[in-house]
């Protein structure tokens, strides 16, 4: 078939290209959470991926070698991944778009909401347009009075009718595919949307350019990229061919099953909620809080009482609704090393109470990633104190935000819980022990006393539409029935590695759970690694350790590279997995607050043995 246009001759030469790939992918490309961090370089994450892939094209070349070679996407899944980065990148060689200028989102508002979030904090106006009808999970009101975005929304019946406008267009498009985009100059965003498969943001004009790395730290942070199984299917769309029908075997029964396990998990009775990775629930829930107190303490001050070392998702997402509200602050929790989490929180908690503001912890147990736990007893008393105002008044007493995804096992807030007395949520990562490591979704559930406020939360769950996929629901429901006993396994190799380490490295100081409080049901399977370290300066000192842990890592890689892997996940079902916290997780952690030390954790399924080996050979080298 002849092409005299030199642009359909590109976008068959393009299109023909992903044909191939997508017949010749690696396995690994649908499966994997995290891709290939054993030639994974953290400062060329997003560039060294399309770069490799674009000379592949270049030489036409789609073998199944090539593409397994091709480095990591991102450095994870939440942010990115092989797929949706082929997704992206087809989608701009169809449009003359850069392929950071095109970005995928699983939630179909998220990217509208991140073009809104910009343009509030450089006070430019925004009018979203649509044709047809809007969904009925974007609740207009709901992101005026809650999140203080300020647009206005515009019906047309097609693209022509519009007119010049002062501020951003985004033009809301629901579609059966995905990034069939008509661009004119008139639009600066469009946001292609698909009903099943999630959404593509186009950023169109040079103009738009500084939208780019603010749209993707939206999806970074409060939601997640559109998932592998989904970008396989939007790029199946794409080549026209019919879409192969997921089997997501019944995702009404799974639902139902996944809800029912993590009742009988974590003790509780009130409805769970599934969100699309652990930092989108944490989102709903600080919304759904921000929500709750705008209605029931009208006019108060709200602060987010967060850990300044705390995993770098927690911080950055509480300090970025703190950025956009002017009633919300964060307060800064100091809970690890020589600060005691309990006393921390009763001085911070007094300071609220006299300031008359509406208090939301969000804390760790075991913290990360110094693994400690507080005083539960204390904890408890602590945060069922009545407190006063400066004028006497009665105090809004604290809701506890727990991230319990180092040991989802504890029943926190059961019935009769440690903290069934106070108003206490939890939630995990799903992409840990629920999961295996095989998908991202995760989960949170409250206690009696904090029931009322779910309603709240499952709203901004469904607005920021970052609800579990059908794919993630049924991976949940095959893998939460064994998490207990893969926690207890994984747990049984990591105290007999620990204990290995004391005995063959006395010196080094190891932080994890006491024997007691493994008695007491917290069996984590990650511990954090202090090496000896010698120099006559603190730097010095400094420099030596962290030379150290790059060493005892590397040769852990090296010699187990079929089980080791560079990487901060936990609760995998095999192979142990080896960070340092501060150079990964800890990304916007400020400087001082951040923890050089390495991070180790195990599986139930690994060679023990051999880890001890590669250790005892490490230690003969120091």
């Amino acid at each position: 078939m002849a092409y005299h246009n030199t642009d359909s001759m590109k976008d068959s030469k393009v299109l023909n290209y992903i044909e191939e790939v997508l017949e010749n992918m690696p396995a690994d490309w649908l499966r994997l959470t995290t891709h290939r961090l054993d030639i994974y370089n953290e400062q060329l994450a997003k560039t060294q991926f399309l770069e490799q892939f674009e000379a592949l094209f270049a030489a036409r070349n789609a073998e199944t070698a090539a593409l397994s070679a091709l480095p990591t996407a991102f450095d994870y899944i939440r942010l990115g991944h092989p797929l949706s980065t082929v997704l992206e990148w087809a989608i701009a060689s169809l449009h003359n778009l850069k392929p950071e200028n095109v970005i995928s989102f699983s939630s179909r508002t998220m990217p509208v909401l991140a073009v809104l979030r910009k343009n509030l904090l450089t006070h430019k106006n925004t009018r979203i347009v649509y044709t047809g009808e809007l969904p009925d999970f974007f609740e207009a009101e709901v992101l005026a009075h809650v999140y203080g975005y300020k647009f206005e929304l515009k019906r047309v019946e097609k693209l022509e009718e519009l007119t010049a406008f002062d501020g951003s267009t985004v033009f809301f498009s629901q579609e059966a595919e995905v990034g069939q985009a008509t661009l004119t100059p008139a639009i600066d965003f469009y946001v292609s949307v698909h009903a099943d498969l999630g959404s593509v943001i186009l950023v169109n004009g040079e103009q738009n350019n500084g939208y780019v790395s603010e749209i993707q730290h939206v999806r970074r942070r409060e939601s997640i990229a559109m998932t592998p199984a989904n970008c396989f299917a939007a790029l199946q769309l794409l080549l026209k061919k019919p879409s192969v029908d997921q089997d997501n075997g019944d995702a009404g029964a799974n639902k139902a099953q996944v809800r029912n396990l993590i009742k009988e998990i974590t003790g509780t009775n009130t409805k769970p909620l599934v969100g699309s990775s652990g930092l989108s629930i944490q989102y709903a829930i600080m919304m759904g809080l921000v929500h709750d107190a705008l209605e029931n303490h009208t006019g108060k001050a709200i602060r987010f009482v967060v850990p300044p070392n705390c995993y770098g998702g927690t911080n950055d997402q509480a300090r970025r609704i703190a950025a956009v509200l002017d009633n919300v602050e964060v307060v800064d929790l100091l809970v690890d090393g020589d600060n005691n989490m309990v006393q921390s929180i009763d001085t911070v908690l007094e300071k609220i109470a006299s300031q008359d503001a509406v208090p939301y912890i969000i804390a760790e147990i075991p913290t990360n990633p110094r693994v400690e736990v507080p005083d539960l007893e204390k904890l408890r008393e602590v945060l069922s104190k009545a407190r006063k105002t400066a004028t006497g008044e009665v105090a809004v007493d604290p809701v506890f935000i727990l991230d319990q995804t180092f040991c989802p096992n504890v029943q926190f807030v059961s019935k009769d819980g440690i903290l069934s007395t106070v108003r206490a949520v939890s939630y995990v990562s799903g992409s840990k022990f629920p999961s295996g490591g095989k998908a991202t979704a995760g989960y949170c559930v409250a206690n009696t006393k904090a029931e009322a406020l779910l309603e709240k939360i499952e709203k901004h769950l469904t607005l920021c539409d970052n609800e579990a996929t059908d794919l993630q629901m049924e991976i949940l429901a095959e893998q939460l029935p064994s998490m207990n006993q893969r926690i207890e396994a994984a747990y049984r190799n990591t105290r007999a590695f620990v204990n290995f380490i004391k005995d063959t490295l006395p010196e080094a100081k190891i932080n994890f759970v006491s024997e007691e409080l493994a008695q007491e049901g917290f069996t984590p399977s990650v511990f954090s690694l202090d090496l000896p370290t010698k120099g006559n300066t603190a730097e010095e000192r400094e420099a030596y350790k962290r030379a150290l842990n790059d060493k005892l890592i590397s040769m852990m890689i090296g010699e187990i590279p079929h089980e080791s892997k560079y990487c901060v996940s936990y609760g995998q079902l095999k192979g142990s997995y080896w960070t340092i916290p501060a150079t990964s997780t800890q990304g916007t952690t400020k400087e001082a607050d951040k923890d050089y030390i390495a991070r180790v954790s195990l599986s139930p399924d690994m060679d023990l043995e051999l880890h001890k080996k590669v250790f005892s050979d490490f230690v003969e080298q120091i």
